[in-house]
């Protein structure tokens, strides 16, 4: 029972803890362990900060900056 919850974890959740782990550097499974820990020691708080970290992860095409032009080549002479 346990192993399917955590395949399910890690097959379908947002991906918060896989991205801050490619970021730094570090074993995704820590990164979850320290997001446990530290939800522990604040009384949850950090489940905020996860939310909209995740909000931000789905929809980071709109929160970056997008150019309408494309490059130009030094090869295109108009």
């Amino acid at each position: 029972m346990i192993h399917k919850i955590v395949q399910w974890f890690e097959q379908k959740a947002f991906g918060v803890c896989e991205w801050w782990g490619k970021k730094l550097g570090i074993n995704t499974t820590k990164v979850r362990m320290y997001f446990i820990y530290l939800s522990f020691f604040t009384f949850g708080s950090p489940i905020i900060l996860y939310f909209i970290m995740a909000f931000i992860l789905e929809n980071k095409n709109y929160f970056k900056p997008s150019f309408t032009k494309k490059r130009r080549s030094v090869w295109d002479i108009e």
